[in-house]
Formats: structure tokens, sequence, C-alpha cells
């Protein structure tokens, strides 16, 4: 679980725009999301489809979140549809969790050998295999858990024209969002070095409320389950 407060320098990935594809189905590989992928057929829910959806805001939360420690103001509220909430924002690097060769204490000095939500064996998530979403610490802002999200609950992600999809797997300062882990990142093609990597702006997080699977660290079931849910969010099924 992140209780500190992060204050990295986010860097945009300079990588060449392409179309949403599906994830690959093992929790223990990893996807470096730069390789030529098969254009989108007619099922699969583009990046445009969704911020459509989300281009209005109801808000939820009883204020606005920062977007990183050192921000001057808060800047951005948590959405509300019936089915999903979402927000807009930035993107950090979340290393936390299982210690890897690319998440440990060198990669990461502010890491943590733990994550708010286990995998089925009982131990912490692996933030460089697991593409997930970091949610804030139930605060008197916003409490992730009285909006019907949880842990594994499954989250779509758009960053350009890119969506992928997910599961929160971990919580963060109360006061902060916009985070996610280095496997999401990565699968964005963003920078997923969890000390310079990121990115600025541009980032949108779609929660889907009651949606959760199981296990958490199946990024297959994550796939299939995002790619339905956000059919039904844009209305096709």
């Amino acid at each position: 679980m992140r209780t500190r407060m992060l204050a990295l320098t986010s860097a945009v990935c300079g990588a060449a725009l392409l179309g949403a594809a599906a994830l690959p189905a093992s929790a223990s590989g990893s996807s470096s999301g730069s390789a030529q992928e098969p254009e989108a057929d007619a099922g699969v829910v583009t990046a445009a489809e969704l911020l459509a959806e989300v281009r209005a805001c109801s808000r939820i939360s009883k204020g606005r979140y920062r977007t990183d420690s050192g921000s001057a103001k808060a800047t951005a509220p948590v959405c509300g549809t019936r089915d999903a909430v979402f927000w807009k924002a930035d993107m950090d690097i979340d290393c936390d969790g299982r210690k890897t060769r690319a998440c440990n204490r060198k990669t990461d000095p502010y890491f943590l050998p733990e994550t708010a939500f286990q995998s089925s064996r009982g131990e912490p998530l692996d933030s460089a295999a697991l593409p997930h979403v970091v949610v804030p610490g139930p605060s008197k802002v916003w409490d992730y858990r009285k909006s019907g999200l949880t842990g594994g609950s499954v989250v779509a992600v758009v960053y350009r024209d890119r969506v992928r999809y997910g599961v929160i797997g971990d919580t963060g300062p109360t006061g902060i969002i916009g985070e996610a882990s280095y496997a999401m990142a990565k699968t964005l093609g963003i920078d997923p070095d969890p000390s310079t990597g990121g990115a600025e702006s541009g980032v949108t997080y779609i929660a889907f409320k009651n949606s959760r699977i199981s296990p958490i660290e199946s990024r297959a079931r994550a796939q299939s389950r995002g790619a339905a849910l956000a059919r039904e969010f844009v209305g096709r099924s």
C-alpha cells in the first residue's frame, strides 16, 4: 500500500501512436506495447468512443485531487455515471509489490514490497507484469468503496488513441490521483521508469462499478471483461 507523497518528474513517451489491441493473457509475461499491432475489428471499442462518453463530468467527489504532491492546486475531480467512475489526470508509475528486475529499491527509491490488494496466492501484486491502477485511499474527498469499486475492479485506461484494460490493484495517498503500474504504462507506450517515466497529462481512467474479477492477477480476464464492459458503456450491446 502506497502511503508516501510522490513528486515524480513525468516525461511523455514519444512512441508512435497505435490502435488498441488485446493485452497478453499471461500475468507472468511482459508487454512492451511498442510492436506494430493489428487493426481493431468492428467489435473493439476505440479510445474516441470511450472519451466521448466521459466528455462531461458529473462530480461525485466532494473536492478535487492534486496529480502530484508538489502540485499547487487540486484540479482533478472524480466523476460518475450509472455504470462507471472516471477521472482525468497524469500517470505516475507504481512499482510497488513483488520485487522484480524492473521494480525494486534500486530502480525505485520509494519502492514498497507490498500492495493494498494481494494475488490469489496471498502475495503482493507484480507491478511489472500486471496492468493495474492506483486509487486514492478512502477519505472525505472520495471513498472508492462507496462507488462499487474494490481490488480487482476492471478499469479501462485511455492514452492518446490507445485503450488498455486492467484492474484496481493498489491504493495511494488520500490527496493525489493519477497513478498506474509499470506494466500498465508499458502497454500504453508510456515510459514505465518509476523515477523518470510517466505521462504529464492526457490520461483517462474509467473504473467500472461492480466488475471485480478473480483471480485479480489474470490479465486475460481483465481484458475480456473490460472489452465487454466497454461495449456496454458506449451502447454497443
